[in-house]
Protein backbone atom coordinates (compact mmCIF):
# COMPACT_ATOMS: atom_id res chain seq x y z
CA UNK A 1 0.00 0.00 0.00
CA UNK A 2 2.80 2.39 0.89
CA UNK A 3 4.44 1.80 -2.48
CA UNK A 4 1.39 3.08 -4.37
CA UNK A 5 1.03 6.37 -2.51
CA UNK A 6 2.51 9.43 -4.11
CA UNK A 7 5.33 11.12 -2.31
CA UNK A 8 4.72 14.67 -1.23
CA UNK A 9 0.92 14.45 -1.24
CA UNK A 10 0.76 15.46 2.39
CA UNK A 11 2.39 18.79 1.58
CA UNK A 12 -0.42 19.61 -0.83
CA UNK A 13 -3.32 18.42 1.31
CA UNK A 14 -3.05 20.99 4.08
CA UNK A 15 -2.05 24.62 4.41
CA UNK A 16 0.97 25.79 6.37
CA UNK A 17 -0.84 29.01 7.30
CA UNK A 18 -2.53 29.26 10.65
CA UNK A 19 -5.70 31.07 11.62
CA UNK A 20 -4.12 32.56 14.73
CA UNK A 21 -4.68 36.30 15.10
CA UNK A 22 -7.17 36.33 12.20
CA UNK A 23 -10.31 38.32 12.88
CA UNK A 24 -13.25 37.34 10.63
CA UNK A 25 -15.32 40.18 9.24
CA UNK A 26 -18.73 40.89 10.68
CA UNK A 27 -21.51 38.99 9.00
CA UNK A 28 -25.14 39.60 8.17
CA UNK A 29 -27.74 36.96 7.32
CA UNK A 30 -29.54 37.74 4.05
CA UNK A 31 -32.82 36.00 3.18
CA UNK A 32 -33.97 35.22 -0.36
CA UNK A 33 -37.42 33.88 -1.26
CA UNK A 34 -38.44 32.32 -4.59
CA UNK A 35 -41.89 31.99 -6.20
CA UNK A 36 -42.37 28.61 -4.51
CA UNK A 37 -41.82 30.21 -1.07
CA UNK A 38 -38.44 28.51 -0.56
CA UNK A 39 -36.36 30.53 1.90
CA UNK A 40 -32.60 30.68 1.45
CA UNK A 41 -30.53 32.25 4.22
CA UNK A 42 -26.96 33.17 3.34
CA UNK A 43 -24.24 34.84 5.39
CA UNK A 44 -22.61 37.85 3.74
CA UNK A 45 -19.93 40.16 5.01
CA UNK A 46 -21.27 43.54 6.07
CA UNK A 47 -18.86 45.11 3.60
CA UNK A 48 -20.05 42.96 0.68
CA UNK A 49 -22.49 44.10 -1.99
CA UNK A 50 -25.57 41.92 -1.56
CA UNK A 51 -27.01 40.78 -4.92
CA UNK A 52 -30.75 41.46 -5.41
CA UNK A 53 -31.37 37.91 -6.73
CA UNK A 54 -30.02 34.43 -5.97
CA UNK A 55 -30.61 31.08 -7.65
CA UNK A 56 -32.89 28.95 -5.47
CA UNK A 57 -32.39 25.22 -4.91
CA UNK A 58 -35.43 24.58 -7.15
CA UNK A 59 -33.75 26.42 -10.03
CA UNK A 60 -35.99 29.50 -9.92
CA UNK A 61 -34.75 32.99 -9.25
CA UNK A 62 -35.14 34.03 -5.62
CA UNK A 63 -35.51 37.70 -4.71
CA UNK A 64 -34.10 39.50 -1.72
CA UNK A 65 -36.64 39.57 1.10
CA UNK A 66 -37.72 43.15 1.84
CA UNK A 67 -35.21 44.42 -0.70
CA UNK A 68 -35.55 46.65 -3.72
CA UNK A 69 -36.84 45.13 -6.94
CA UNK A 70 -34.00 44.10 -9.25
CA UNK A 71 -33.39 46.28 -12.27
CA UNK A 72 -34.77 44.67 -15.38
CA UNK A 73 -32.50 44.83 -18.37
CA UNK A 74 -34.05 45.99 -21.63
CA UNK A 75 -34.82 43.02 -23.84
CA UNK A 76 -33.89 43.32 -27.49
CA UNK A 77 -36.44 41.86 -29.87
CA UNK A 78 -35.16 38.74 -31.57
CA UNK A 79 -34.05 39.38 -35.13
CA UNK A 80 -35.49 36.96 -37.64
CA UNK A 81 -34.00 35.89 -40.95
CA UNK A 82 -36.47 38.19 -42.69
CA UNK A 83 -35.33 41.19 -40.60
CA UNK A 84 -31.70 40.56 -41.48
CA UNK A 85 -32.59 40.14 -45.15
CA UNK A 86 -34.43 43.46 -45.18
CA UNK A 87 -31.33 45.13 -43.75
CA UNK A 88 -29.38 44.09 -46.86
CA UNK A 89 -32.02 44.31 -49.62
CA UNK A 90 -35.11 46.34 -50.42
CA UNK A 91 -38.47 44.76 -51.39
CA UNK A 92 -38.09 45.64 -55.12
CA UNK A 93 -34.61 44.07 -55.15
CA UNK A 94 -35.97 40.93 -53.52
CA UNK A 95 -38.81 40.70 -56.04
CA UNK A 96 -36.31 41.02 -58.89
CA UNK A 97 -34.10 38.27 -57.42
CA UNK A 98 -37.14 36.05 -56.94
CA UNK A 99 -38.13 36.44 -60.59
CA UNK A 100 -34.60 35.60 -61.74
CA UNK A 101 -34.53 32.44 -59.61
CA UNK A 102 -38.00 31.38 -60.78
CA UNK A 103 -36.94 31.80 -64.42
CA UNK A 104 -33.88 29.61 -63.80
CA UNK A 105 -36.05 26.94 -62.17
CA UNK A 106 -38.54 27.03 -65.01
CA UNK A 107 -35.73 26.64 -67.56
CA UNK A 108 -34.32 23.64 -65.69
CA UNK A 109 -37.72 21.99 -65.49
CA UNK A 110 -38.20 22.50 -69.21
CA UNK A 111 -34.84 20.90 -69.98
CA UNK A 112 -35.55 17.91 -67.76
CA UNK A 113 -38.96 17.23 -69.36
CA UNK A 114 -37.43 17.40 -72.86
CA UNK A 115 -34.70 14.91 -71.93
CA UNK A 116 -37.24 12.45 -70.47
CA UNK A 117 -39.41 12.51 -73.60
CA UNK A 118 -36.43 12.12 -75.97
Amino acid sequence: MAERTLRGTRMVSFSMETTANVVPSERQIVVYVCEHEHRTELPFSIEADVPPTWECRCGEEARLLDGPAPEEKPVKPQRTHWDMLLERRSIPELEELLEERLELLREKRGEKTRRRSA
